[in-house]
C-alpha cells in the first residue's frame, strides 16, 4: 500500500490545493491526514491564502481517499463543513514487515506505544525522524506553516519506505525505511 500523509493544513486554501496536486501526482492508496485542517490556531500567524471554507471544499472532493485523525485547532464546528470523520485521536495500520505504525496528530501522548512501534504526527511543523528508546518517531512536518526553517512538507509512505517530500516541488529532501 501506498500512502500519502500529510499535517497542519492550518485553512490554507492555497497549500491545500497544492497538496491535491501532488495527492493526484502521487496516486496513493490512501491519504492520511493528521489533523487541524482548517484554523489557524491562536499561535500561528494566517497562512497563505486563508480560507476555511475553500480549504474545506477542496479536502471534501477528496473524502472517499481520506482516513483523519483530529488535531488540536480541529473542533466540532469545523466536522460540520468536513463531509469525512476527524474525531479519531489516532490510527494504526500494520507494514508489510510486521510493524505497527500508529498516526496522531501529536499533542498528545500516545502511551501504548511498544518497542518497534512507529508514531508518526504533525503538530510542532518540524520534519523528523528519530529512533527514540521504544520506538520511532516521525513527524511530517506542516503543510502551511513549516517551522524551524522547514520546507512545507508531507510524507508517502510505500511499502516499508519513507520518502520526505517538498510540497512545493514534490521533491524527496529524505528518505527512511521502516
Amino acid at each position: 500500500m501506498k500512502y500519502l500523509i500529510a499535517s497542519d493544513i492550518h485553512g490554507s486554501s492555497r497549500c491545500c490545493g497544492l497538496l491535491k496536486e501532488r495527492i493526484e501526482a502521487e496516486m496513493p492508496d490512501k491519504v492520511i491526514l493528521l489533523g487541524d485542517l482548517l484554523y489557524h490556531g491562536a499561535r500561528n500567524a494566517l497562512p497563505l491564502d486563508y480560507s476555511t471554507l475553500e480549504t474545506a471544499g477542496i479536502l471534501n472532493a477528496l473524502k472517499d481517499r481520506l482516513a483523519c485523525v483530529r488535531g488540536n485547532c480541529d473542533s466540532e464546528v469545523d466536522q460540520m463543513v468536513l463531509e469525512f470523520p476527524i474525531g479519531a485521536e489516532y490510527g494504526l495500520i500494520v507494514l508489510p514487515n510486521g510493524r505497527n505504525v500508529f498516526f496522531a496528530h501529536g499533542h498528545r501522548e500516545i502511551a501504548h506505544l511498544q518497542k518497534g512501534d512507529v508514531l508518526i504526527c504533525g503538530h510542532f511543523h518540524i520534519p523528523a525522524f528519530e529512533e527514540r528508546e521504544n520506538y520511532t518517531y516521525i513527524n511530517c512536518g506542516s503543510v502551511s506553516i513549516p517551522k524551524g526553517g522547514s520546507k512545507h512538507s508531507y510524507l508517502v509512505l510505500d511499502g516499508t519506505r519513507l520518502y520526505f517530500r517538498d510540497l512545493m516541488t514534490g521533491a524527496c529532501f529524505m528518505q527512511q525505511d521502516l
